[in-house]
Formats: C-alpha cells, sequence, structure tokens
C-alpha cells in the first residue's frame, strides 16, 4: 500500500510510491568491470519541500551473501512537474555528475529516465551517459540501469529488487542470503521485471 505523508508537498504525490528505505539485491555486469551480484539500500526521503531527497549505497556479495565490499554510491534530489516529467540532480562516489529527464508513466507507478548532462572529475571512469527504468511492482521497488561508454554502447550494467523496509518489519541477512542465491534467475537486461 502506499501511503501520502500529510507533510509531503503536494506537488511530490505523484512519486510517493518511492518514499521509505528500500532494501535487496541484484545484478551487475558491464565490460571491462567483474561481474557480481550486489546488495543495495535506497532512501527516498523529504522535508516539505519540492524534491525527494535520493541515497544509495551498494556492495557486493559473495555467493552467501554476504558484503565483500562496497560498490557505488549516489546522491541525488528529485522533482517532478505538472506534466509528469521527472528531472534528477545525482553525484556519483566515482567523481560523476549526471542531469536525469525522464517521465512517469501514465496510469502506472513507472519512471523512465534519461540522461541529459554528464561532468566527470578527472579521476572517474569513462562514461558517457545512460538510461534507467524504476517501477513499483507488487509492492516492491524494482529497477533496471544501462550504461554508455566512449567504448561500450548502451547496454544494461545493473538491476535489482528491492523491498521496503518499515519499522515492523527490516530485510534480515537471511533474506539477503535467499536473494543472492536467487539472482540467477533474473533476466540479462533486468528489463523483463517491468512487462
Amino acid at each position: 500500500m502506499i501511503e501520502i505523508p500529510s507533510d509531503l508537498n503536494p506537488d511530490l504525490v505523484p512519486l510517493a510510491f518511492l518514499l521509505g528505505t528500500w532494501e535487496g539485491a541484484g545484478v551487475a555486469d558491464f565490460p571491462g568491470a567483474e561481474k557480481c551480484n550486489f546488495g543495495q539500500s535506497v532512501t527516498f526521503s523529504h522535508d516539505g519541500r519540492d524534491f525527494l531527497e535520493y541515497a544509495s549505497h551498494s556492495w557486493v556479495l559473495d555467493a552467501e551473501g554476504n558484503q565483500v565490499k562496497p560498490l557505488e554510491s549516489e546522491h541525488g534530489y528529485w522533482r517532478i512537474d505538472k506534466d509528469r516529467k521527472v528531472e534528477i540532480v545525482m553525484v556519483r562516489d566515482q567523481g560523476i555528475v549526471e542531469v536525469w529527464y525522464g517521465e512517469l508513466a501514465d496510469q502506472k507507478p513507472q519512471i523512465d529516465l534519461a540522461t541529459d548532462a554528464v561532468a566527470r572529475t578527472a579521476a572517474s571512469g569513462p562514461y558517457s551517459g545512460g538510461k534507467r527504468l524504476y517501477g513499483y511492482v507488487k509492492s516492491d521497488l524494482m529497477w533496471v540501469g544501462e550504461k554508455a561508454t566512449p567504448e561500450v554502447p548502451l547496454r544494461p550494467y545493473m538491476s535489482a529488487h528491492l523491498k521496503k523496509v518499515t519499522a515492523a518489519r527490516t530485510v534480515t541477512p537471511e533474506e539477503v542470503e535467499s536473494w543472492a542465491k536467487d539472482l540467477g534467475d533474473l533476466p540479462d537486461d533486468g528489463i523483463a521485471f517491468f512487462r
């Protein structure tokens, strides 16, 4: 069930399905990087202003679902206008800042995004841009990301299946271990989640 906080800025009601902390597991695979299973924690929060604050932390999982090392961290701000257009400013720990634009689907909680601008520090790896698809599917948050570099055309590189964490329910290490073992059943491109 999607709850709308009484102090949520009215402009953000269409994005209320994102609010909260989500945890789960996914698969990362991109040329030049080691394919791995990963755990992820994502939080969407608000303070009454016209944006959602976004924070994501992911880490490599071993075959038993144990955390091995950090993978990626992202922080950003999500906005939506009256025409359901979504804009995001995001910074990644690799030294990348992105501006994303997209749209909230009509009649379903699904957001398609694409990068509009990318800025990189000298220390960051090659990156040209990306696409993402987020969806609220059967009370879970699922997403798939695509990325491109000057050497590799746009292709899927990460996807995850996340469960909402509430005061009454937290994700247990056993659940993460179980999800990590089930990752072999995930589609390679992650997009099948949304079909």
